[in-house]
């Protein structure tokens, strides 16, 4: 099925000791400051000045910090089925995303964008 999708996220995954001071250090190396979200403060995230991409930085409740990628899609089952064919893997839904990892074990999540918002300008056509 055609869908669209893109790169979208860099987000920032950090224990809770150190979410404040990783959050405050972005804010200042990006000039721009995170907002907490609503429905989910265990996130602050910010769109990058003049450009369609953002940086998140999310608080984990286990875990050692690292990084992972976020890829939007105007088709969340295509998405996630063509990056099993590509070798990854579902590791569970969380509220309506998926988190998979690569063939490799890195952690990346899947999705949904806006209905509308991607196209064959920001994003790519997979046929």
């Amino acid at each position: 099925m055609t869908h669209h999708s893109r790169l979208y996220k860099v987000v920032v995954d950090v224990p809770e000791s150190d979410f404040d001071r990783e959050a405050e250090f972005w804010e200042g190396a990006l000039g721009t400051p995170l907002v907490t979200l609503e429905k989910h403060p265990e996130y602050r995230a910010a769109l990058l000045h003049g450009q369609e991409f953002a940086l998140l930085v999310q608080r984990l409740d286990v875990g050692s910090a690292r990084v992972h990628l976020d890829i939007h899609t105007d088709d969340l089952e295509a998405e996630v089925a063509r990056l099993e064919r590509l070798g990854a893997t579902r590791l569970g839904k969380v509220d309506f995303w998926w988190v998979m990892q690569d063939p490799v074990g890195l952690p990346l999540c899947v999705l949904p964008d806006l209905p509308g918002e991607l196209d064959d300008t920001n994003s790519t056509r997979w046929d």
